[in-house]
């Protein structure tokens, strides 16, 4: 029988954890009062003069803001899908790897990736692909001239999307994994004696046993179409590749800490939350009618 005398025990856990919320995540939403005025930083958020929604018509006025949001929701739809589809055929491969000896070393090799920041891992691929790097020492090998990949915009988006793949995809995979292992493997056998091979036991036994599961996660994952990742692109872009890669989040970056353009970025920011919010609303409602997936 629990006893509720302890339970004074779990909320003084959760204090450093309820500190960390308000701080950092409820604090800060005053500062989108800044979106509605002409800030000026002498006379603070409270003091500064109301415009009203003059912010937001002058954004949708800019040009670079629909560049902006084009290289966003190309960015970030391109890795919600591939991140989908990795790792499901990856973990098909690794659920299907005969040599169980190599079954742990490939996942440990695969999962460590994600386990580093973007900090780390931009500077291991910039030197990759760098100008001197391994990738262009190969094909000056074999002829071809050194190719400035990341100063190059129409390579920036399929190596931000694939080097995003190569972080993320070994730990998706286990979301697949764990669920495949909810198969009965007596399905498996079953199938074997009727004659069915490796290719139609995937087919019509682990794709089907997983595919609530994949339905899931793209469901859940629409509330990420506004978010490209920050922390990969402000790491690994310039101002070479701007057309293809600058995004909304690095956008607001530069305008508001760079050039100071307070309630400008603020604007953009606040827009970015409110549609980022309506999808996550809209994703786990559908997780909810169609997955019976609920939160709460």
């Amino acid at each position: 029988m629990f006893n509720k005398k302890f339970l004074k025990h779990y909320y003084i856990m959760l204090i450093p954890a309820i500190i960390w919320l308000v701080l950092f995540n409820i604090v800060p939403m005053f500062g989108i009062v800044m979106a509605f005025e002409d800030f000026n930083p002498g006379l603070g958020m409270w003091k500064s003069p109301f415009i009203g929604f003059a912010n937001f018509e002058y954004m949708f006025q800019m040009s670079d803001i629909r560049q902006v949001l084009t290289n966003t929701i190309i960015i970030a739809m391109g890795k919600i899908i591939a991140n989908l589809v990795v790792p499901l055929v990856f973990a098909i491969l690794l659920n299907e790897l005969c040599i169980q000896k190599l079954y742990r070393p490939i996942q440990t090799i695969v999962y460590l990736p994600y386990f580093l920041s973007w900090v780390i891992l931009a500077k291991i691929v910039l030197n990759i692909f760098g100008y001197v790097g391994p990738i262009n020492s190969v094909i000056n090998f074999f002829g071809g001239e050194s190719i400035n990949f990341f100063g190059t915009d129409s390579m920036f988006r399929p190596l931000v999307i694939g080097t995003d793949i190569w972080k993320n995809f070994g730990y998706n995979a286990i979301i697949y994994l764990s669920t495949m292992l909810g198969i009965a493997p007596e399905l498996y056998e079953a199938a074997a004696v009727d004659g069915a091979g490796r290719f139609k036991r995937i087919w019509h036994i682990t794709l089907p046993g997983i595919k609530m599961t994949v339905a899931l996660l793209a469901i859940l994952s629409l509330g990420n179409v506004l978010n490209a990742g920050f922390d990969q692109i402000f790491n690994l872009y310039n101002p070479l590749v701007y057309s293809t890669g600058d995004i909304l989040d690095t956008w607001v970056y530069r305008a508001g800490l760079v050039n100071l353009q307070f309630s400008l970025a603020t604007a953009v920011g606040l827009l970015k939350s409110v549609v980022s919010f309506v999808l996550i609303t809209l994703g786990y409602w559908m997780a909810d009618k169609f997955a019976g997936y609920k939160l709460f």
